[in-house]
């Protein structure tokens, strides 16, 4: 049976499946989901089993389970190491959602004729880690498997991958591999496949500014004290200038600068200012001074306020000026940059412009490195066949302005690349209200990856 005809008399199955994994709550940054957390891990494990795999094993780690799963068919064959993840992010706010998050339902839309899933993790990443499962039960079932495969499904990806860094450092030989194939990117459009080439890092860090040592009446106090939320924005906003530069002294400093042939291979993606501003509802685009929409989000580095709160945000009004103001900052770094450089660079400036009056406390949170895979290797030319092969057409090379910072750790820890075949696009709401992942990127992926398998063994036997 080929993947096309086994797709066909198994999609109703296939995606009963990921319906019933997508219900369970498994939010990583909450400690109250922990038994959705156990629940999915089990869940992943049982699949992996159903699917073939040897060797399946729910692995402890100082924070949740890593589920690992083998099938090691001749030691002389290469060896593909999957990896994705089963954690999710909170659905919050959960007002903004259409339909409640972890109730999955199927709804056609414009860009998804054929019908799209809407739910929390059902593009990032369950629905797009669980493709590879499936494209693994068909090629165990037709005795079509070309080469050994391993597991490693963590979950903790969405709070930085705490625990993944002591998992891999502690089982290098269980984890050896040819290459590493990931799924949690996305492509242009179904119309255009693209192969993720490059990924931002990341700098996360959380601020504490301080003022009084208690919140004051605003009539008796104001205008006589700092307010911390006032201080808070001011010293944000001072972080760009008129040109939407960043300003922290050296912040540049070790940005590798793309040649005019690398911009202008970029610029020959497929792109629509246009349909960018009426996808978002925006009347323009916004960012640094010299850089195109493109370039901006994935060749550039950024600096974004996440959040921001303090003082009183109940109903109704309180006059107060607070104690203190909060905010949570991400940096998305470029090659050569690296994060704690950067965290460093930032706090040293952030307690610098710090007025008197006030106190400021940076807390560093999670970090990943940035990274850029070769277009000439074989992982790349297998992956490149096995688009052209599904889609009829080639896949362009695409810098993709998020960050996956494991990637960096595994080529350091296992030396090995990784590809990154990515089904999701970017209009799928990862990380938002109403997160969704098409019916025909799911189906289109678990046809896809066995091409995969069978392109790069080749290439890479001779």
């Amino acid at each position: 049976m080929q993947i096309q005809d086994y797709i066909t008399a198994n999609k109703e199955r296939f995606l009963n499946e990921l319906v019933a994994l997508l219900k369970i709550p498994s939010i990583s940054a909450d400690a109250n989901y922990n038994d959705a957390i156990q629940e999915a891990a089990l869940t992943v494990k049982k699949r992996l089993e159903e699917a073939g795999c040897n060797n399946v094993a729910l692995c402890e780690t100082p924070g949740n389970p890593i589920v690992y799963g083998d099938v090691i068919i001749d030691e002389k064959l290469p060896t593909i190491l999957v990896y994705g993840h089963y954690d999710v992010q909170p659905a919050d706010p959960i007002d903004l959602w259409d339909s409640p998050a972890f109730e999955p339902i199927i709804k056609k839309t414009a860009k998804h004729p054929e019908g799209a899933i809407f739910a929390r993790g059902s593009s990032d990443d369950k629905g797009q880690m669980y493709m590879h499962v499936k494209a693994l039960e068909f090629m165990t079932k037709n005795n079509k498997l070309p080469c050994n495969v391993k597991f490693m499904i963590e979950g903790e990806e969405e709070i930085g991958s705490p625990s993944l860094e002591w998992f891999v450092k502690r089982n290098q030989e269980k984890l050896a591999n040819d290459i590493i194939l990931i799924s949690d990117t996305g492509m242009i459009s179904n119309e255009q496949p693209s192969i993720t080439t490059g990924l931002r890092g990341l700098s996360y860090v959380e601020i504490e500014v301080t003022g009084p040592n208690r919140d004051l009446h605003s009539g008796i106090y104001g205008g006589a004290v700092a307010n911390p939320i006032n201080i808070l924005a001011n010293m944000i906003a001072s972080l760009h200038d008129e040109n939407n530069h960043i300003t922290i002294p050296d912040f540049y400093k070790n940005v590798l600068e793309l040649s005019n042939e690398e911009r202008a291979a970029m610029a020959e993606a497929p792109f629509s200012r246009d349909a960018y501003e009426k996808a978002l509802d925006i009347d323009t685009v916004y960012g640094e001074k010299g850089y195109t929409t493109n370039e901006r989000n994935a060749i550039r580095p950024t600096l974004d306020a996440n959040g921001i709160w303090g003082g009183y945000t109940g109903e109704g009004a309180k006059t107060v000026i607070p104690s203190k103001a909060y905010a949570k900052i991400s940096m998305r770094l470029v090659p050569n940059q690296t994060p704690d450089e950067i965290t460093k660079l930032f706090i040293k400036h952030f307690e610098a412009i710090a007025p008197k009056g006030t106190r400021v406390k940076v807390s560093p949170h999670h970090g990943g490195f940035p990274y850029v895979t070769p277009i000439t290797g074989i992982g790349y030319k297998a992956a490149e066949k096995a688009y052209a092969k599904t889609f009829g057409k080639k896949p362009i090379p695409q810098r993709s302005g998020g960050s996956i910072p494991i990637v960096a750790l595994f080529e350091n820890e296992l030396k090995s690349k990784s590809i990154l075949m990515g089904f999701g696009l970017n209009s799928d709401a990862i990380h938002s209200p109403n997160e969704h992942f098409g019916l025909f990127n799911y189906f289109k992926g678990i046809e896809t990856i066995p091409y995969f398998y069978e392109y790069y063994t080749q290439l890479i036997q001779g």
